[in-house]
């Protein structure tokens, strides 16, 4: 569909949740035909895997790790990528040091004529894995508990729709961060990433219409996005989008 910046171009984005979501063990990953698998563990239960993650990452990873000032930064890339390759490897039946990634214009990680599609995001003390097949998708973790002035980020960010419902909501914080969860879902689906007008991206409602005008999010978004949100114990909110009907999810602890 042809747009540009002035006129824009229209985008559906469809929501459900929170739903409870409660991560079943698995060794041995399904094959993921006729579903979407979502990972979510603890960086507490990761750090065992630390050594190991050390090992599998590549220089790039490696060098991005270095950057960060922080320990705890680094410890959080270090467990996440680590982990992240390690579920791959179970997928495509290779070892955790051999997967290779390719990126997209603005970073997106995807696997060169591979039909798996993932994503990953991190939150202070978590990470969460998406992965499919042949279908893209987005997904976003937060910390229920993490501080933020959801009032005045809201103000800045969110729609007066979005706004209202935070208000309204008995946790106006919780509701603001699934908001936030479905907007960075749908922008990691569609590879744009983060960008600053979060305020067109409307996600309070049951089905969104919108006519979105950001030259890059009108090239590479579809013309629809599927949003489901989690509540995963007390601690952690976690949204998944994908460019279609999202179908049956599981969802597997570290």
């Amino acid at each position: 569909m042809k747009a540009d910046a002035l006129n824009g171009r229209r985008l559906t984005v469809f929501c459900e949740g929170p739903f409870t979501g409660t991560p079943e063990s698995a060794t041995v990953p399904p094959e993921p035909t006729d579903h979407i698998a979502v990972w979510t563990a603890t960086l507490d239960a990761l750090r065992p895997k630390a050594k190991a993650c050390q090992a599998t990452l590549d220089p790039t990873e490696k060098e991005r790790m270095a950057r960060f000032r922080f320990e705890r930064d680094q410890e959080r890339f270090l467990l996440g990528h680590g982990w992240l390759r390690e579920v791959l490897g179970m997928y495509m039946t290779c070892s955790p040091e051999s997967v290779t990634y390719s990126r997209g214009r603005f970073g997106k990680p995807f696997l060169e004529g591979h039909p798996l599609r993932f994503n990953i995001s991190d939150t202070k003390d978590a990470i969460a894995i998406a992965v499919s097949k042949d279908r893209e998708l987005g997904v976003d973790i937060e910390t229920t508990s993490r501080k933020v002035h959801h009032v005045e980020v809201g103000q800045h960010y969110f729609t007066p729709e979005e706004i209202a419902a935070i208000d309204e909501a008995p946790d106006g914080k919780r509701r603001f961060l699934e908001f936030w969860t479905r907007k960075e879902a749908v922008l990691k689906a569609s590879g744009v990433g983060i960008m600053d007008d979060l305020h067109l991206l409307r996600v309070n409602a049951t089905v969104n219409e919108l006519r979105i005008t950001h030259p890059e999010f009108i090239a590479m978004a579809t013309d629809e996005y599927h949003v489901r949100t989690w509540n995963v114990g007390d601690e952690h909110l976690i949204s998944l989008a994908v460019e279609s009907a999202v179908g049956e999810v599981r969802m597997f602890g570290g």
